[in-house]
């Protein structure tokens, strides 16, 4: 039969714009055939050779383009394959990645199951690193391996993730340095898997000397601590190759950062140096670094765990001074909201925080985005306009990304707010449980549309302004009479100031009882600007703990009850 010439000529301009579909097939190698897989697929494109693909993905103009799909009790020995229709970052799709020379990886993010809530739900578990999806332990990588890319080919790339990351090796102790690591009761419980709270405890000079000696003891919150940072008792490396800041345009920032770390060791052994205890939390969970020591629907009773559990033992086995007035929390950015949030939940249990450049603590600003009168976090909406949200800026005002570039990376890193990362964390801690069992959106990662329910939950339960001005007259205010310091920077990276700002409108006009805390900026200061008015912000972040431990123990001695021990210590 003939074909009719309308249908000849319809297939030959199908055949002339027949679409290409570019694709890589991936293999798990040296996996048991008979256990499956599940875990997340990340395949990365660069074109940067200095390092692995894997380590650079990130927010700046420099990152490179990763697409991620899902592995759901996946076969060792099948094909995984990413093409045309997944999802990627920041270029949508390989079709729009241009034809090229590319070095190419892919890493096996590795998920474990949980019953939690009536829900099964698969989320990878930290092994020692910290929730970094690129070194987890434990987690399948291929080596880079150099190709030719052409989005208008029909190619099929075989890859092979056959190499597996070691594990950690934990730090040893010193003399200065102690390790710790419990079981929690609760968080296990929680989990229903066994959960662990890890400590790094810097004990004071004369420690071991004076063992009628107590102390107090100081939390410094902060991003998860391979060590304890900024603390170090050998001098600078002599052999280190200098590296370059970028953030601080500063040549050798490395060699900068050991001598301030050998330089706060010195200062620790010295005769003058208020002796205490420092702890560094290691609070690494299923959806973050760390846990944002409270209580949490998603994550779990870390506050609890935190107060009841860790911080009893601590202090039992390091001769901690053991009361609310001894007992003192600060730390940056993530740290300083885990700061002022512990010392807002449990105002009797601490006797004072220093929060510099917290993340947002008035959801009114969560960075720039309100979340209660805003309907969409990626852009400012009118009539006529528009605009994208900015998410980071540099120290000149310029945008580095935006919201909705941001929430595409972590989408792309994980589904389900798995990716391990900032907005994902902020949502799992401050949200409900949603219908899946995983934390309840409070924004669609790929419209940016704002759910007001999730944000009312936000409001009632982690938004910490509104709390105080809920209750501050109602006696939290007298239990937290001076004990708020809060430090941020004008120029704060993050847009960090703005929800500041909006805490000092409220706090500066308290009556009943005035609030006696401390408010301060640091004009055209970046993040994480803490206080330090003299030294430049590349210094002053290296130095927390010489700042604040003279105004802990100056608190100490204004406010500890009558017969407290204050000589036992001061040695």
């Amino acid at each position: 039969m003939r074909t009719p010439l309308f249908a000849t000529l319809l297939l030959g301009l199908f055949s002339t714009f027949a679409v290409a579909t570019p694709q890589f097939a991936v293999k798990f190698g040296g996996q048991p055939a008979n256990k499956p897989l599940d875990g997340r697929l990340l395949l990365i494109l660069s074109n940067d050779p200095s390092e692995e693909p894997r380590m650079q993905v990130n927010d700046s103009a420099n990152t490179q383009q990763m697409f991620g799909i899902d592995v759901d009790q996946g076969a060792p020995n099948a094909a995984h394959v990413i093409d045309t229709h997944v999802l990627g970052y920041p270029r949508d799709s390989l079709r729009d990645v241009p034809a090229g020379k590319y070095r190419v990886q892919v890493v096996f993010h590795r998920y474990e199951t949980f019953k939690r809530n009536g829900h099964t739900i698969k989320l990878p578990m930290d092994r020692g690193e910290g929730m970094q999806w690129n070194r987890a332990p434990g987690n399948l990588f291929s080596t880079p391996l150099e190709i030719t890319f052409d989005p208008a080919s029909n190619a099929t790339i075989q890859l092979v993730a056959d190499q597996v990351i070691p594990p950690i090796v934990p730090p040893k102790d010193t003399k200065y340095v102690r390790h710790e690591r419990i079981q929690s009761k609760v968080l296990t419980k929680f989990w229903g898997r066994p959960m662990y709270l890890g400590a790094h405890v810097l004990v004071p000079e004369g420690f071991d000397a004076h063992p009628k000696a107590r102390y107090p003891l100081i939390i410094n919150h902060g991003h998860f601590p391979e060590d304890f940072g900024g603390f170090r008792e050998t001098p600078p490396d002599p052999d280190l190759k200098p590296d370059f800041s970028e953030r601080f345009q500063w040549k050798g920032y490395n060699r900068t950062q050991q001598e301030e770390a050998y330089r706060f060791y010195k200062l620790w052994t010295g005769p003058d140096f208020p002796r205490a205890l420092i702890v560094e939390i290691q609070h690494a969970n299923p959806f973050y670094d760390d846990s944002y020591a409270v209580d949490s629907a998603n994550v779990g009773p870390y506050g609890e765990a935190i107060q009841t559990e860790l911080i009893p033992y601590l202090e039992k086995k390091y001769r901690g001074l053991g009361t609310g007035w001894s007992r003192f929390v600060y730390g940056g950015s993530t740290g300083g909201w885990e700061a002022m949030a512990v010392q807002v939940f449990y105002p009797d249990f601490y006797n004072g925080a220093y929060a510099a450049c917290p993340d947002p603590i008035d959801f009114r600003a969560y960075t720039v985005v309100d979340i209660y009168k805003d309907t969409n976090a990626f852009r400012t909406e009118s009539f006529w306009k528009k605009t994208p949200t900015p998410g980071k800026r540099d120290l000149l005002g310029r945008t580095v990304t935006t919201v909705e570039e941001s929430s595409r990376r972590e989408l792309v890193m994980g589904t389900h707010g798995r990716s391990g990362d900032q907005w994902d964390i902020w949502q799992a801690v401050y949200s409900p449980v949603g219908p899946d069992g995983y934390p309840a959106e409070i924004w669609d990662k790929r419209t940016g549309v704002i759910d007001h329910k999730v944000a009312e939950y936000w409001k009632q339960n982690y938004d910490l302004m509104d709390i105080l001005r809920r209750n501050w007259e109602s006696g939290l205010g007298e239990k937290l009479r001076g004990k708020l310091h809060i430090y941020v920077g004008t120029a704060d990276d993050y847009f960090l100031d703005g929800a500041v700002h909006l805490a000092e409108e409220f706090l500066s006009q308290t009556k009943n009882p005035p609030y006696e805390g401390v408010v301060e900026y640091g004009h055209g200061h970046g993040h994480c600007w803490n206080g330090d008015p003299n030294m430049p912000n590349a210094i002053s972040r290296l130095r927390y703990h010489e700042m604040f431990l003279p105004k802990i123990v100056e608190r100490i001695r204004k406010t500890a009850p009558p017969g407290a021990d204050l000589s036992s210590w001061k040695y």
